[in-house]
Parts: C-alpha cells; sequence; structure tokens
C-alpha cells in the first residue's frame, strides 16, 4: 500500500509540471529521441533531461537505448494508476454529492 502510494505521489508529480505534460502528450503520438522531444523547448539540454529522469522514475515514459541514441516511448501503466485514483474519489464524491441533492430535494418539498 505504501509503495502504492508513493508511485501515485511520483505520478502525479511528474504531471504537475507542463512541460513534462509536453511531452507526454507528444510520445502519445509515438516514441521518439530525447533531441527530438527537446526541440520544440528552449531550455537547456541539462533541464530536458531531468525532466525525462523524473517521467522515468514516475514510470510514465520508457527509454530504449540504440547506441547514442535514447528512444523514448509512453508507458500507460502509471497513467492507469493516477486514473484508477481519480476515478474512485470521483465516484466517490458524485455519490455524496448524489446524496446531499437528495436531501435538498427531500427538504425543499417538505
Amino acid at each position: 500500500m505504501q509503495q502504492e502510494i508513493s508511485n501515485l505521489d511520483q505520478v502525479f508529480f511528474a504531471l504537475s509540471d507542463g512541460t513534462r505534460r509536453a511531452i507526454l502528450s507528444r510520445l502519445a503520438e509515438g516514441s521518439t529521441t530525447i533531441g527530438e522531444l527537446a526541440e520544440p523547448f528552449s531550455i537547456s539540454s541539462p533541464a530536458i533531461s531531468r525532466h525525462m529522469k523524473i517521467l522515468e522514475k514516475a514510470g510514465l515514459i520508457e527509454r530504449r537505448i540504440d547506441g547514442r541514441q535514447h528512444h523514448c516511448s509512453l508507458s500507460a501503466p502509471a497513467l492507469k494508476t493516477a486514473e484508477d485514483w481519480i476515478n474512485f474519489h470521483r465516484k466517490f464524491w458524485e455519490s455524496r454529492l448524489d446524496a446531499l441533492e437528495g436531501l435538498l430535494s427531500h427538504q425543499k418539498s417538505s
């Protein structure tokens, strides 16, 4: 359980940055090299490298090294973990708000 929470924390931390979200959006189109991923950003190579390490540590990307080229692709299981957490809490709050709505409707009609 604690490991699952730690992984979820890493996923949400990784998703908290706009550059990392943009990198993930690009990888949703297909795998590519780190150099190609870095092109649209006006940040240094070390900064891109730090972003990639955070995404990799969170399990959001996979890296395959072919000589000097680092090929990256999206990894869905970590996103599924975050989606499951969000859906659990969404359902909880929807049920609580539905119950409140029912109570208010009942009081209004009384």
